[in-house]
């Protein structure tokens, strides 16, 4: 094989790709794969709201002229369905997750169709702090790494990029170590520092009175998140796998709908649940497919991996640059 995977073989590769990492996923973390939904009622408060300034496509069932929601995200479903579905501490579920997201600035990384592995893990009380958090931030950079060496054994071509270990720091942290910088080009640094970060604490605002980046008030706790970001040689820029957490409990959750101004939200079903303590302890996040396909296979454009609706000027920059978008 030429050291260049052509479209069939890149489609070959993805599945061989997502079907090994998923598996080692659910291993190693236990997890069961559920089915999710595609939509839910905007009165339920499970869609995501992401940083708050996105709009979720809808649209109203004709026959009962009832309104729902494309998912932009199951981060709130799964806490749901970790309840409903009697998972137990040390238990947990995966699902594929397909959105929407008409509001993203298309570019190499970024679609308006988005495709990931959603996750969430049933905790106790006392697991909700930052050295739980790491260790399960080693172990799915665990997956990755297996992922790594798997692939590249398949394809060996294609270059070893992960560092052996992952480096941990938090927001603050980056922004004292480059306070002239803004969020990108922090995680820019850093990232090609170190090859592999997980990012934490973001959400809250810094000493600079700015937050690293946005981050909706009711699922992660703050304090107790993060992003994994690796560098990426290809692109010559971080890239983002993933985002994840410790989930809120009813005290973060309050606090963070107050910082927000968005105590409303307690009305809805879901998070009068949470506020009662209701809902299960719980850890998870969601990990990009294309972006981890993207990552591995060493491709420019996340069209390559992934078919989506891309403009004019993209398509054409593409061709010229003889990118083969889906």
């Amino acid at each position: 094989m030429e050291n260049v995977l052509d479209v069939k073989e890149t489609q070959i590769a993805i599945k061989k790709l997502k079907d090994f990492f998923e598996n080692t996923l659910a291993k190693k973390l236990n997890l069961v794969r559920v089915s999710a939904p595609l939509f839910v009622r905007p009165e339920s408060g499970l869609n995501d709201n992401l940083s708050g300034k996105e709009e979720p496509v809808s649209f109203t069932m004709r026959n009962y002229e009832e309104k729902v929601e494309i998912v932009q995200s199951l981060a709130k479903w799964k806490r749901m369905a970790l309840k409903l579905y009697d998972f137990k501490v040390g238990e947990g579920l995966y699902t594929d997750m397909n959105a929407i997201r008409p509001s993203e600035k298309l570019d190499n990384i970024h679609s308006i169709y988005v495709d990931q592995w959603d996750w969430e893990k049933t905790i106790s009380k006392s697991d909700r702090n930052e050295e739980y958090l790491k260790q399960v931030v080693e172990d799915i950079y665990e997956v990755f790494l297996e992922t790594e060496k798997y692939i590249n054994k398949l394809y060996p071509f294609l270059t070893h990029k992960l560092p052996d270990k992952i480096t941990f720091i938090t927001s603050q942290e980056l922004e004292d170590m480059y306070p002239k910088e803004n969020c990108k080009k922090r995680e820019h640094n850093i990232c090609k520092e170190k090859g592999a970060v997980f990012l934490m604490k973001i959400g809250g605002n810094l000493k600079s009175g700015k937050p690293h980046d946005g981050r909706a008030p009711d699922y992660d706790d703050w304090e107790l998140n993060g992003d994994i970001l690796f560098w990426d040689d290809v692109l010559n820029q971080a890239l983002e796998l993933s985002s994840m957490g410790i989930r809120v409990d009813s005290i973060a959750l309050i606090k963070q709908l107050k910082h927000t101004n968005s105590e409303e939200r307690l009305k809805l079903k879901y998070h009068k649940l949470l506020a009662q303590d209701k809902l299960p302890f719980s850890i998870g996040g969601g990990i990009g497919q294309s972006r981890i396909c993207m990552y591995f296979l060493e491709k420019q454009h996340i069209g390559e991996v992934q078919a989506s609706v891309w403009t004019n000027d993209i398509v054409n920059k593409c061709i010229n640059e003889n990118i083969f978008l889906l």
